[in-house]
């Protein structure tokens, strides 16, 4: 039975079960609303949610599981004499998976019968012309092993079918079977329908942890393999970045790392004082109409698409700073630069520190600044010798975080700085960043089995500790800033 299909009837289930159980409650209550434990809204609620919930958790979970199983098996069941190694063993199973997916197609509303998938034989027309007369692209010519294989998977899966339909199904009769049971005056369907919403807040905090756990272990296993096949030491500390997918390589994040720095320095030093000036401005100057134009304007900012700040360096910027700064003075002859990815960079970051310390200049109290007019200081002196130190510990944070934005910044630097990975004090030279190689490396046909691609991971881990401990630094300095001033 189709996925959809299943989840239809669970639902179908549910909402019957929501008015079964809340007739029946009625029912048990001689028709009474005051009789009953709870309202009847709460009994039909209670026997919904245990017919739906637990029949969902049981899909989404075979779902998950089945390809995994189904890859292992099938893999190990394919003899080491058809392939030489662990690539080539993807590859064939990449074939398995197409194929089986189209004997699905196939059987599904190609007009095949699941016996006649599973006695196709590869002598008399290649398993490519048959895939072909069917409606699937195979990349590459399959073999009698890849058709077995693929007849294996398609086998058991459609077993695993089978059985995920019985379970599910047999799941939502049962949890209809038992709240019905349930539907009765003297039950307690209130606490367990709060029981169940609290479940299902926990179990929406806990994605966001075990998201992040499942992206940070991703990027643990991949980079324990590439250390595994290159020297740490190398990577860490060489000034050489030449990736060779023939061979020979030589993988030195220094130079990505230097130019992520430059970069972000830059627009630091344009973000920063800009947004500070213009928080300063509208949260202890700026009247009431100038503040409602001037905010939302400035935020106008953070809603552009990256790939539009990249256009911008590529198209404007980049040749403004080539024709009438960088060759004059001879710096270069490039538009693109880290000079013009950091401003341009800079003035997407205005927003961020701009919004962030109008916040925390406005939460400091006003007493403080009642006190200071009492004793005789002029609204500048306020700000600069009350407001501002108050304020400090959020500002740096919100710049903290405004860093951490802009390490993790790709596309402008892509259009903006170039790919060149070099350390050079010019600013107006091309450089690149670790973001920019993370996809140079995985992009295009790329072998997951070698040290130029896993390289990737590597980069990608060595960029989340960095901007983890800047955001750990800032959340730091916030709470701080709270804990002393409220």
């Amino acid at each position: 039975m189709p996925t959809h299909w299943l989840f239809l009837i669970v639902l179908a289930l549910g909402i019957a079960g929501w008015f079964a159980a809340r007739q029946k409650a009625l029912a048990s209550a001689g028709g009474s609303m005051r009789a009953l434990h709870s309202l009847p809204n709460t009994y039909g609620t209670n026997a919904a949610i245990w017919t739906i919930v637990p029949a969902l958790l049981i899909l989404g979970a075979w779902i998950v599981i089945q390809p995994v199983v189904l890859d292992h098996w099938v893999s190990g069941s394919i003899p080491d004499s058809a392939v030489t190694d662990a690539g080539d063993r993807s590859l064939v199973m990449a074939d398995v998976r197409r194929i089986a997916a189209g004997l699905n197609l196939a059987v599904a509303g190609g007009g095949l019968s699941a016996e006649e998938a599973l006695s196709m034989q590869a002598d008399a027309v290649s398993i490519r012309e048959r895939m072909a007369d069917l409606g699937i692209a195979i990349g590459t010519e399959p073999t009698q092993v890849s058709l077995d294989a693929a007849q294996k998977w398609f086998r058991i899966e459609r077993v695993g079918r089978i059985a995920m339909t019985v379970i599910v199904l047999g799941a939502a009769a049962t949890g209809f079977a038992l709240a019905l049971l349930r539907a009765r005056r003297d039950v307690n369907a209130r606490a367990s329908v709060e029981r169940a919403i609290l479940g299902l807040l926990i179990g929406a905090a806990l994605i966001a942890i075990l998201t992040t756990v499942g992206i940070v272990m991703s990027m643990v296993f991949e980079t324990a393999d590439f250390f595994s096949r290159y020297s740490w030491t190398e990577f860490f500390f060489s000034t050489d970045w030449d990736p060779r997918f023939q061979g020979g390589s030589s993988l030195g994040m220094l130079p990505l790392l230097w130019g992520t720095l430059y970069i972000s320095f830059i627009a630091l030093l344009v973000a920063v004082p800009i947004g500070l000036f213009a928080a300063i401005y509208l949260s202890e100057y700026a009247g009431p109409r100038v503040r409602a134009v001037a905010k939302p304007l400035i935020e106008v900012l953070a809603g552009i698409p990256t790939i539009v700040y990249g256009l911008f360096a590529l198209i404007t910027v980049g040749p403004f700073l080539r024709d009438y700064f960088a060759q004059p003075m001879g710096f270069g002859n490039s538009s693109s630069s880290v000079m013009t990815a950091g401003l341009v960079m800079g003035i997407m970051l205005i927003p961020f520190v701009s919004s962030l310390s109008d916040d925390i200049i406005n939460a400091v109290p006003q007493s403080l600044r009642d006190g200071s007019y009492g004793l005789g200081s002029t609204q500048s002196e306020t700000v600069r010798q009350v407001v501002l130190p108050a304020a400090l510990p959020g500002i740096v944070g919100a710049i903290l975080l405004a860093a951490s934005r802009a390490i993790g910044e790709t596309m402008i630097v892509v259009l903006g700085a170039g790919a060149a990975a070099r350390m050079s004090l010019n600013p107006f030279e091309a450089m690149t960043t670790v973001t920019v190689k993370i996809v140079s490396q995985l992009t295009g046909d790329t072998d997951f089995n070698s040290p130029e691609t896993l390289v990737a991971f590597a980069l990608g881990l060595t960029l989340f500790v960095m901007t983890l401990a800047l955001n750990v630094l800032a959340l730091y300095i916030v709470r701080r800033y709270r804990e002393q001033y409220e």
